[in-house]
């Protein structure tokens, strides 16, 4: 019974080894330095504002959140954009702000999006769940 016992929480403690190094080699990238990128919001009526920032932060989220651009709640996956220069999203009217970096939809939150130099970036009003 005991030698069972030591070989789960050891195959448990491998399995978690492994899990880490996989997250630390599959994790997007991030790059150190100034870099300049553009942020273009597109409100519910269509209307569009061009940004562009210089920053040495690493991620979208801290680019948002240090020039005010942006505002939400944080939860378990970081920044939940909740208004985004002045807007806010109507949640009864399934409004939600969509994050995409030169037209391709991301997989990541804000916080999650690192950023390199030269990047264009678009949050957009989106209706509709």
């Amino acid at each position: 019974m005991k030698k069972n016992l030591l070989l789960g929480c050891g195959a448990l403690v491998l399995a978690c080894l492994l899990a880490a190094a996989l997250y630390v080699h599959t994790r997007p990238e991030t790059a150190e330095g100034g870099k300049a990128i553009d942020v273009v919001v597109v409100h519910g009526d269509g209307s569009e504002a061009d940004f562009q920032y210089r920053t040495d932060a690493e991620y979208l989220g801290d680019v948002l959140a240090e020039n005010g651009l942006a505002e939400g709640t944080e939860g378990p996956y970081g920044l939940f954009i909740t208004t985004v220069d002045g807007e806010t999203a109507d949640e009864a009217r399934q409004q939600w702000w969509c994050i995409t970096r030169e037209g391709e939809m991301l997989s990541t939150g804000a916080d999650q999006t690192p950023i390199a130099n030269g990047e264009q970036y678009e949050l957009t009003l989106t209706e509709g769940y």
